[in-house]
């Protein structure tokens, strides 16, 4: 505990990238900051910043040393939720990194009913594409993961798994909405709205084309799924999410029809956490009240 705030003013040299601006930031003399950091690695045993003639960054030891400094600070919001839930506040923080389909529906849901029990428990919502949500988990950025099509899954343990086919959007009176089976060629005729090659929508989607010897020409490709869903009502275009994203009775100009699945694969919705980690009280709770409405959806 009594190196809590000397680790806050290495976190903030190693944000400014040097002393006297993470001195100016934390309200001390740079001198002062100086001597703090010069005092804790001579009691660590050790270096932890290269002195740089423009500045200071983490040599390898003082990168292990931030691992360490991130596993300490959760660990202990950990075993205050857990001291506020024996007392009966029922206070926390959960922290959330997701696939920008959880947003406009999945997620507000779920954290407004949350809240409804638990309102002194606050949350962050971070939008990631599949490599980060993993990252953000190994740097304990967040405490939960729910991504569509992670890619490595190295430090992901899967707590659950949501089958979901790749939908295309369009326009209610878009001739697609007459179909009763779409195939992918039905949609390559059209003017496509694609979301960006890192997300996994787009992976499943490239793998379809290639199946068919096809290649993807988007009109417009974007990082959001939200410009997607509106986009298409503009030029009547095609755009492409999985269902868990999707409530045409929001959007009242717009429709949806699964893609067949021997044309584009279906992907896997995994609600993770990092392996071997042990939640806060609120974020261990918020990940089961996840796990029982996935469930729900299961076909």
């Amino acid at each position: 505990m009594k190196h809590l705030k000397t680790f806050e003013l290495i976190e903030a040299v190693v944000r400014a990238g040097s002393i006297r601006k993470a001195a100016e930031d934390m309200n001390l003399t740079a001198s002062a900051l100086n001597r703090r950091i010069q005092g804790f690695e001579q009691e660590f045993g050790w270096t932890i910043f290269e002195r740089l003639p423009r500045g200071m960054r983490l040599n390898p030891a003082g990168e292990l040393l931030m691992q360490h400094i991130r596993a300490q600070r959760t660990d202990l919001a950990r075993i205050q939720s857990q001291v506020a839930d024996l007392s009966g506040e029922r206070r926390g923080h959960v922290s959330i990194a997701c696939s920008q389909a959880l947003l406009p529906y999945f997620l507000p849901q779920q954290i407004a009913i949350y809240r409804a029990n638990h309102p002194g428990v606050t949350f962050s919502v971070n939008v990631r594409d599949r490599v980060q949500a993993e990252q953000d988990l190994a740097s304990f950025s967040s405490d939960l993961a729910l991504v569509f099509e992670p890619i490595h899954l190295v430090e992901f343990e899967v707590l659950f798994t949501l089958t979901q086919s790749v939908h295309a959007v369009f326009r209610k009176d878009n001739p697609l909405a007459r179909k009763e089976v779409l195939r992918l060629r039905d949609c390559l005729g059209q003017k496509l709205a694609l979301p960006a090659l890192p997300y996994g929508v787009r992976h499943l989607l490239e793998l379809g084309a290639k199946r068919i010897g096809r290649s993807l020409y988007p009109a417009v490709e974007t990082e959001s799924f939200e410009m997607i869903r509106h986009y298409v009502t503009h030029e009547n275009a095609v755009g492409f999410q999985i269902p868990i994203g999707l409530d045409e009775h929001q959007q009242n100009a717009i429709t949806h029809r699964p893609l067949l699945e021997r044309d584009v694969p279906t992907g896997k919705l995994l609600l993770g956490q990092m392996k071997g980690r042990v939640l806060p009280v609120a974020s261990a709770r918020f990940s089961n009240q996840l796990m029982a409405v996935l469930a729900e959806q299961v076909d």
